[in-house]
């Protein structure tokens, strides 16, 4: 990044994302995660339309 500006802009967008689709998979059923996925993406469809 050229500026700390730039990157703090990138991060802090990239964060929000990672949150939204990142889970700990060891720690739950597939059925479960498949559920979780599943949501994510409809929050993610909702926030970019």
């Amino acid at each position: 990044f050229k500026s700390q500006a730039s990157a703090q802009r990138f991060l802090t967008t990239h964060a929000a994302i990672y949150n939204t689709f990142y889970t700990q998979r060891h720690l739950i059923s597939r059925p479960t995660l498949r559920r979780f996925r599943g949501e994510a993406a409809a929050a993610w469809v909702s926030a970019t339309a």
